[in-house]
Protein backbone atom coordinates (compact mmCIF):
# COMPACT_ATOMS: atom_id res chain seq x y z
CA UNK A 1 0.00 0.00 0.00
CA UNK A 2 2.31 2.68 0.98
CA UNK A 3 4.31 2.77 -3.05
CA UNK A 4 0.47 3.91 -3.71
CA UNK A 5 -0.11 6.91 -1.08
CA UNK A 6 1.03 10.30 -0.37
CA UNK A 7 0.32 10.06 3.16
CA UNK A 8 2.51 7.79 5.71
CA UNK A 9 0.04 4.25 5.77
CA UNK A 10 -0.73 5.41 9.59
CA UNK A 11 -2.40 8.30 8.56
CA UNK A 12 -4.35 7.38 5.77
CA UNK A 13 -7.50 8.90 5.56
CA UNK A 14 -8.33 9.13 1.27
CA UNK A 15 -7.82 6.27 -1.28
CA UNK A 16 -10.48 7.71 -3.44
CA UNK A 17 -6.92 8.69 -6.35
CA UNK A 18 -5.50 4.45 -6.06
CA UNK A 19 -7.16 2.90 -8.93
CA UNK A 20 -9.44 -0.20 -8.05
CA UNK A 21 -6.72 -2.55 -9.75
CA UNK A 22 -4.12 -1.24 -7.34
CA UNK A 23 -6.53 -1.90 -4.22
CA UNK A 24 -7.66 -4.96 -5.66
CA UNK A 25 -3.89 -6.16 -5.66
CA UNK A 26 -3.69 -4.75 -2.57
CA UNK A 27 -6.45 -6.73 -1.07
CA UNK A 28 -5.63 -10.03 -2.22
CA UNK A 29 -1.67 -9.23 -0.66
CA UNK A 30 -3.07 -8.67 2.97
CA UNK A 31 -5.65 -11.50 2.71
CA UNK A 32 -2.67 -14.13 1.93
CA UNK A 33 -0.48 -12.49 4.59
CA UNK A 34 -3.67 -12.66 6.62
CA UNK A 35 -4.17 -16.45 5.85
CA UNK A 36 -0.40 -17.31 6.32
CA UNK A 37 -0.21 -15.02 9.84
CA UNK A 38 -3.22 -17.13 10.97
CA UNK A 39 -2.31 -20.63 9.88
CA UNK A 40 1.29 -20.24 12.08
CA UNK A 41 -1.59 -19.25 15.28
CA UNK A 42 -4.67 -21.47 15.18
CA UNK A 43 -4.09 -22.68 18.55
CA UNK A 44 -4.09 -19.32 20.22
CA UNK A 45 -7.46 -19.10 19.76
CA UNK A 46 -8.76 -22.82 19.98
CA UNK A 47 -10.45 -24.28 23.92
CA UNK A 48 -7.62 -23.34 26.64
CA UNK A 49 -5.27 -21.46 24.53
CA UNK A 50 -2.72 -23.80 24.23
CA UNK A 51 -0.57 -22.03 21.86
CA UNK A 52 -0.47 -19.00 24.25
CA UNK A 53 0.15 -20.83 27.41
CA UNK A 54 3.15 -22.44 25.57
CA UNK A 55 4.57 -18.92 24.36
CA UNK A 56 4.00 -17.90 28.39
CA UNK A 57 5.97 -20.81 29.47
CA UNK A 58 8.61 -20.36 26.92
CA UNK A 59 9.07 -16.50 27.73
CA UNK A 60 9.40 -16.99 31.40
CA UNK A 61 12.15 -19.74 30.43
CA UNK A 62 13.74 -17.15 28.62
CA UNK A 63 13.78 -14.78 30.85
CA UNK A 64 14.99 -16.90 33.61
CA UNK A 65 18.16 -18.01 32.08
CA UNK A 66 19.13 -14.16 30.17
CA UNK A 67 17.79 -11.98 32.94
CA UNK A 68 17.72 -13.75 36.06
CA UNK A 69 17.63 -10.81 38.16
CA UNK A 70 14.62 -9.74 36.56
CA UNK A 71 12.96 -13.19 36.71
CA UNK A 72 13.67 -12.84 40.20
CA UNK A 73 12.03 -9.65 40.81
CA UNK A 74 8.49 -11.03 39.44
CA UNK A 75 8.98 -13.52 41.45
CA UNK A 76 9.68 -11.46 44.61
CA UNK A 77 6.30 -9.42 44.03
CA UNK A 78 4.53 -12.61 43.27
CA UNK A 79 3.89 -11.73 39.56
CA UNK A 80 3.11 -14.23 37.44
CA UNK A 81 3.82 -14.21 33.37
CA UNK A 82 0.70 -14.61 32.58
CA UNK A 83 -0.94 -11.38 34.49
CA UNK A 84 0.77 -9.39 31.45
CA UNK A 85 2.26 -11.54 28.87
CA UNK A 86 -1.12 -12.78 28.33
CA UNK A 87 -1.66 -9.70 26.42
CA UNK A 88 1.04 -9.19 24.54
CA UNK A 89 0.30 -13.23 23.55
CA UNK A 90 -2.91 -13.01 22.34
CA UNK A 91 -2.70 -9.48 20.83
CA UNK A 92 -0.05 -9.63 19.33
CA UNK A 93 1.33 -6.69 20.82
CA UNK A 94 -1.00 -4.72 18.66
CA UNK A 95 -1.74 -2.56 22.49
CA UNK A 96 1.63 -1.67 23.27
CA UNK A 97 3.34 -0.58 20.07
CA UNK A 98 2.15 1.92 17.64
CA UNK A 99 0.30 1.04 14.31
CA UNK A 100 3.59 1.89 12.10
CA UNK A 101 5.59 -0.32 14.41
CA UNK A 102 3.40 -3.31 14.91
CA UNK A 103 3.32 -3.18 10.62
CA UNK A 104 7.22 -3.17 10.55
CA UNK A 105 7.42 -6.13 13.16
CA UNK A 106 4.33 -8.31 11.43
CA UNK A 107 6.62 -7.52 8.31
CA UNK A 108 9.30 -9.14 10.22
CA UNK A 109 6.74 -12.25 11.18
CA UNK A 110 5.55 -12.84 7.62
CA UNK A 111 9.62 -13.05 6.52
CA UNK A 112 9.96 -16.11 8.90
CA UNK A 113 9.64 -19.51 7.49
CA UNK A 114 9.34 -21.17 10.68
CA UNK A 115 6.36 -19.68 12.47
CA UNK A 116 5.69 -15.89 13.26
CA UNK A 117 5.00 -17.56 17.00
CA UNK A 118 8.35 -18.17 17.57
CA UNK A 119 9.81 -15.20 16.75
CA UNK A 120 7.04 -13.39 18.62
CA UNK A 121 8.21 -14.88 22.10
CA UNK A 122 11.57 -14.07 21.98
CA UNK A 123 10.74 -10.75 21.08
CA UNK A 124 8.57 -10.98 23.92
CA UNK A 125 11.53 -11.39 26.08
CA UNK A 126 13.71 -8.72 24.19
CA UNK A 127 10.70 -5.93 24.83
CA UNK A 128 10.72 -6.98 28.92
CA UNK A 129 14.31 -7.09 28.93
CA UNK A 130 14.45 -3.37 27.62
CA UNK A 131 12.51 -2.47 30.38
CA UNK A 132 14.21 -4.30 33.03
CA UNK A 133 15.87 -1.75 34.96
CA UNK A 134 13.16 0.13 35.13
CA UNK A 135 10.62 -2.68 36.23
CA UNK A 136 13.05 -4.02 39.10
CA UNK A 137 12.53 -0.30 40.69
CA UNK A 138 8.54 -0.57 40.94
CA UNK A 139 6.59 -2.04 43.52
CA UNK A 140 3.47 -5.06 42.26
CA UNK A 141 0.76 -2.05 41.83
CA UNK A 142 3.33 0.34 39.73
CA UNK A 143 4.65 -2.13 38.09
CA UNK A 144 1.18 -4.08 36.89
CA UNK A 145 0.42 -0.44 35.46
CA UNK A 146 3.50 0.51 33.72
CA UNK A 147 3.31 -3.43 32.32
CA UNK A 148 0.12 -2.20 31.15
CA UNK A 149 1.42 1.30 29.45
CA UNK A 150 5.06 0.78 28.86
CA UNK A 151 5.99 3.96 27.16
CA UNK A 152 6.27 3.01 23.27
CA UNK A 153 3.79 5.67 21.94
CA UNK A 154 6.41 7.70 20.59
CA UNK A 155 8.49 4.64 18.87
CA UNK A 156 9.76 4.36 15.54
CA UNK A 157 10.99 1.53 13.06
CA UNK A 158 14.11 2.12 14.69
CA UNK A 159 13.13 1.10 18.19
CA UNK A 160 11.15 -1.96 17.26
CA UNK A 161 14.38 -3.27 14.87
CA UNK A 162 16.93 -2.90 17.83
CA UNK A 163 14.84 -5.67 19.68
CA UNK A 164 13.82 -7.51 16.62
CA UNK A 165 17.63 -7.93 16.19
CA UNK A 166 18.00 -9.12 19.64
CA UNK A 167 15.21 -11.72 19.33
CA UNK A 168 16.80 -12.83 16.37
CA UNK A 169 20.31 -13.42 18.41
CA UNK A 170 18.38 -15.03 20.80
CA UNK A 171 16.47 -17.12 18.68
CA UNK A 172 19.62 -18.60 16.90
CA UNK A 173 20.97 -19.03 20.13
CA UNK A 174 18.18 -20.95 21.83
CA UNK A 175 15.47 -22.17 20.07
CA UNK A 176 17.17 -25.34 18.30
CA UNK A 177 19.20 -26.08 21.64
CA UNK A 178 16.44 -26.15 24.40
CA UNK A 179 19.16 -27.13 26.29
CA UNK A 180 20.56 -23.70 26.42
CA UNK A 181 17.67 -22.43 28.51
CA UNK A 182 18.55 -25.52 31.14
CA UNK A 183 19.42 -23.90 34.03
CA UNK A 184 23.14 -24.91 35.10
CA UNK A 185 22.27 -26.54 38.94
CA UNK A 186 22.02 -30.44 39.19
Amino acid sequence: LQPHVREPIDKITDLSYVSEEILKDIEADCYWCLTKFIDSIQDNYTFAQPGIQRMIFKLKELIQKIDAPLNMHLGKLKIEYIQFAFRWMNCLLIRELPLKVVIRTWDTYLSEDDSFAVLHVYLCAAFLVKFSAEIQTRDFAELMMFLQNLPTTAWADKDIETLLSQAYIWKTLYNDSPGHLKSNKS
